[in-house]
């Protein structure tokens, strides 16, 4: 696999004379779509209804491949050694793009990241392709990644070849606004157990070494570290432990943390300033602390120019031309799309689900993701990702493709 960062983004786009796909392609593409309404609408909506966490989608991922296979395509289940990954692929010849599908939701309120959406989104822009490979010489590989909500699917499908041999990578994620782009940075997530002593809190305070207190100090300090980071970087963290009766000094504490920076070169110089902060709280009070990085961290995103250029164009055709982040507000974030953008060329843009203002990751945003603005993005997302991929079949295989 390579894994040198690639340069998406060095081609001048005035000299840009990269062939695209023909109109009556385009219609067709969409026009599979259409012919497919009903049915993807219907597994945006199984999947909504039934949310499942990471590593945990089942149901999805039998939903899901029981349409592939459906339609004809190869579809290998149990993918890459996770159980609710899969791949399936058509198209004997030509570029291979990758269509991605993502279906994890969040504890306690489902899908509210619109993940149903995405699937949903992924799976029609990979029939669509699929219906037109042969005709038109292309591959598509349509992949089933779970587990983006912190469990890094992707990571581990990149590390056992799932993107091999792979063109162009692509996925469209719900938001506020229509956007080319999501403002996706460097993440890794943080475990820290302080372990003290029990005592009595009335009797014999004295006799005990406070974990909670450790805790709340390290807290303490990373709030204060939050004055002097970059704007564009972001420390947030829960207490997972506290203790277990007010009247027993807590033997025990254990804190959970996102460090996130724009890049891994940053990500690496904010972590050491957060776990000093930590173990500070530590030593002041006298307290031990075990420290875990979970695996994997998750790159920050870099979109391929020419794949974007594609897709506002067809995010555009299909009446959704793309606003200005700078102007509307960007969509902050981070995802395990990043490490694959960091060996395919990749793409990433945000479609509208809700009004403006109602964040992603609320309760308010997931009653959209199964309403109508989340079955319009559905129809609309798998529109103009399958132009996206035609695009790409009809540049073939420039100068630089990593094949």
């Amino acid at each position: 696999m390579n894994t040198a960062r690639p340069d998406h983004t060095a081609q001048d786009p005035a000299a840009d004379t990269t062939p695209t796909a023909s109109p009556d392609a385009v219609d067709a593409a969409f026009a599979a779509v259409d012919r497919r309404a009903g049915r993807l609408l219907s597994i945006s909506h199984a999947i909504f209804d039934r949310p499942e966490l990471a590593f945990d989608e089942h149901h999805a991922h039998d939903l899901l491949c029981d349409a592939l296979e459906a339609e004809g395509l190869s579809v290998t289940r149990h993918a890459h050694g996770l159980d609710t990954a899969f791949v399936a692929e058509a198209g004997s010849e030509g570029p291979t793009v990758a269509v991605i599908c993502e279906y994890d939701a969040l504890p306690g309120v489902g899908h509210a990241c619109g993940h149903n959406v995405i699937a949903a989104a992924g799976l029609g822009a990979g029939l669509a392709a699929a219906e037109l490979a042969d005709a038109l010489g292309g591959r598509v590989r349509v992949i089933g990644t779970p587990a983006e909500e912190g469990g890094g699917g992707k990571v581990f499908m990149l590390r056992d070849g799932a993107f091999d041999g792979v063109d162009a990578a692509v996925m469209v994620h719900p938001a506020d606004h229509d956007l080319p782009t999501m403002s996706a940075i460097a993440i890794q997530r943080l475990d820290v157990t302080y372990t003290g002593r029990a005592s009595h809190a009335a009797a014999a305070p004295w006799n005990g070494v406070n974990a909670l207190d450790a805790a709340v100090l390290g807290y303490v300090n990373v709030a204060a570290l939050r004055q002097h980071i970059r704007p564009d970087e972001r420390i947030h963290g829960i207490f997972t432990e506290a203790g277990e009766q007010a009247n027993v000094v807590p033997r025990r504490a254990a804190a959970s943390w996102y460090v996130r920076s724009p890049s891994v070169e940053g990500l690496a110089e904010l972590k050491e300033r957060v776990l000093a902060c930590l173990a500070a709280g530590a030593s002041a009070a006298g307290c031990l602390m075990d420290h875990e990085w979970l695996e994997p961290a998750y790159d920050d995103l870099v979109d391929d120019r020419r794949l974007l250029d594609s897709w506002v164009r067809h995010s555009t055709a299909v009446g959704r031309p793309p606003q200005d982040p700078d102007t509307v507000g960007p969509v902050v974030g981070s995802t395990d799309m990043g490490n694959v953008s960091h060996v395919v060329p990749s793409i990433h843009p945000m479609i509208a689900v809700a009004p403006p203002g109602v964040a992603i990751h609320t309760a308010e945003f997931a009653t959209h993701a199964r309403g109508a603005g989340g079955d319009a993005a559905v129809l609309d997302g798998a529109k103009a990702l399958a132009g996206v991929v035609l695009d790409r079949w009809a540049a073939g295989f420039p100068a630089g493709s990593r094949r």
